[in-house]
């Protein structure tokens, strides 16, 4: 007497089509993706587009600060008391103020971070530290 009624080999003679199904599917969507419908059944006059010109950017307002003390806002030598003022004036004629803030190597961080703190008062929100790149080799 048999103890099984099935025999062992009963599964392998059955065929997953799970994946075929999976890859079937797959392959229509990508043929329906890649198929361009075609469009160009009604004749239309369509208007013309006039080209956008960009607008230029904005100038940028360099603080430079030598290791010396001495500053400059765009190449012109300021005093410390001074450079307030002409933060807040540029601000005014334009609200989008940029300040790009260059310091020398050997500069104290101190005059640095002054120069920083001058232009969290003028409340000058775009201010980036110039620096050099880094030769890796």
């Amino acid at each position: 007497m048999k103890k099984c009624s099935h025999s062992a080999h009963h599964t392998l003679t059955e065929i997953n089509i799970t994946p075929l199904l999976d890859l079937a599917f797959v392959l229509l969507v990508i043929f329906i993706i890649t198929t361009t419908p075609i469009v160009n059944d009604l004749e239309l006059n369509l208007p013309k587009a006039s080209r956008h010109e960009k607008d230029p950017p904005r100038k940028a307002n360099y603080i430079t600060v030598e290791s010396t003390g001495r500053t400059y806002l765009n190449k012109q030598v300021i005093e410390s008391g001074d450079l307030l003022r002409h933060l807040v004036s540029l601000r005014l004629e334009d609200p989008d103020l940029r300040v790009i803030v260059r310091g020398d190597g050997a500069t104290k961080y101190r005059q640095i971070r002054a120069v920083l703190d001058i232009c969290q008062q003028a409340n000058v929100a775009k201010v980036d530290l110039a620096t050099e790149p880094v030769d890796r080799k």
